[in-house]
């Protein structure tokens, strides 16, 4: 959430930037609201102080030299600013409550540097790592891999859970844990704390993380029912969680920066998601990931941003897997980042070969942090906002898609970039 100052006294650019993400938000309905909190909370203020020089002529030292008269009329005025001071509060929490409201609406300032456009077709690439593979034979997609080779089971999770969902087995469960080991290696050894997070939050853990738990677009699993007084989700990503950790809390300054590792179960509901690249395990209700988050001080954080941009290139360079960074567009940024790049690997099973998003990092600054009221105490003693980042390390299900189909060989086997062997026991994953 922004600054509600900084709304009213930058309403242009936060209009601007509102446009440019092609969101819907009433910033002048914020300014407004704000300003009218402003006038709420002086007029409250006097008449508090009213209140109080009234009582302490009640209760002063002097109060023994008033009179009948004089002591009525003191009485009368503290039931009337009493009054006064009831429908003041009033006014101001409904305004308070109206102006969160609004100003929940308005996503993040986006960075000055990332690209202006409405889909994933207007990001930038901005590198490229790996050597496209050349293969002498027609590449098989990974439905067709996993399925002959006896390693992902669809149609049995159809029958069973429903579409989108889907079993690991034999070589392919080894897979999984594989990749999440070989990862939580390289975070282990760049400082991150390792967590198995719960796949379960409050509700107000995603609305401060910047999640929709509800309507019809939202992509969030809700657990409650509709009047239940305290509605719980499952989670989409360990984000949810790991930012949560900290809420209403006020970290030592010293204590920054904070980095973790959250491994989780991660649901969609992937409402809408259709056409040919949403089969398979590209998009599914139920995945697990390996997610890296980091807590810094304001100024750290775009320096913070790069270093988890270059850990998610360090996972995928080592699997030896081609892939491009792209810096996301202002229309295809979440309401609380500030900047995201996403980083793509390349699938041949997919339309011949194109790329596809497998791990993305976000810097979304002081946005959450203020929703969640997640600060630390400056040197000069004063509380203020920390930043917050999130990044994928690795999502299995998509990694396995680059995997299969990147490795695959002519008699249909499947060999195992060499990071990855001794974590998994095997180097060939062979027809049963």
């Amino acid at each position: 959430m922004l600054d509600y100052k900084f709304i009213a006294e930058n309403l242009t650019a936060v209009m601007a930037n509102i446009a440019d993400r092609f969101m819907k938000a009433d910033p002048e309905a914020a300014a407004r609201l704000y300003n009218k909190r402003t006038e709420l909370t002086t007029n409250l203020q006097m008449l508090q102080q009213k209140r109080n020089a009234n009582a302490d002529t009640m209760k002063g030292k002097d109060a023994k030299l008033l009179d009948i008269t004089q002591r009525s009329a003191l009485i009368d005025e503290g039931k009337k600013l009493k009054e006064e001071i009831s429908v003041i509060e009033g006014e101001l929490a409904a305004v308070e409550k109206e102006l969160l409201t609004e100003a929940r609406k308005i996503p993040n300032m986006a960075h000055p540097d990332a690209p202006v456009g409405r889909e994933d077709k207007d990001n930038l690439e901005v590198k490229k790592s790996g050597a496209i593979p050349k293969f002498s034979f027609e590449p098989s997609d990974h439905v067709k891999l996993g399925q002959e080779l006896d390693i992902i089971d669809f149609d049995t999770a159809t029958k069973v859970s429903g579409t989108k969902f889907y079993y690991l087995k034999n070589e392919g469960v080894f897979l999984e844990l594989g990749l999440i080991r070989y990862a939580l290696d390289i975070l282990q050894k760049k400082g991150f704390t390792p967590f198995i997070t719960p796949d379960i939050a409050r509700e107000e853990i995603l609305e401060g993380i910047g999640f929709n738990p509800r309507g019809e677009e939202s992509n969030v699993y809700t657990l409650n029912e509709e009047d239940s007084a305290s509605r719980s989700c499952l989670v989409g990503t360990a984000e949810i969680t790991l930012g949560g950790y900290y809420s209403n809390t006020i970290l030592p300054r010293e204590k920054l920066p904070l980095r973790m590792a959250g491994l989780s179960h991660c649901f969609r509901r992937e409402a809408g998601a259709a056409g040919q690249f949403s089969k398979g395990l590209y998009r599914v209700h139920q995945f697990t990931k390996l997610e890296m988050f980091v807590f810094c001080l304001p100024e750290d954080s775009d320096r913070f941003h790069s270093e988890l941009r270059s850990i998610e290139e360090e996972i995928f360079e080592g699997l030896n897997i081609p892939f491009r960074v792209v810096d996301t567009c202002t229309g295809d940024l979440g309401a609380p980042a500030y900047r995201k790049w996403d980083l793509e690997a390349w699938m041949p099973g997919r339309n011949g070969g194109e790329w596809g998003e497998v791990t993305s990092t976000s810097n979304c600054t002081d946005y959450q942090a203020r929703r969640l009221n997640i600060r630390f105490k400056d040197a000069d003693g004063k509380n203020k906002f920390v930043h917050m980042l999130n990044g994928t390390a690795i999502a299995i299900s998509r990694a396995i898609i680059a995997l299969l189909e990147n490795f695959q060989q002519a008699d249909g086997t499947v060999r195992l970039p060499r990071a990855l062997v001794p974590y998994c026991g095997f180097d060939v994953i062979k027809k049963k």
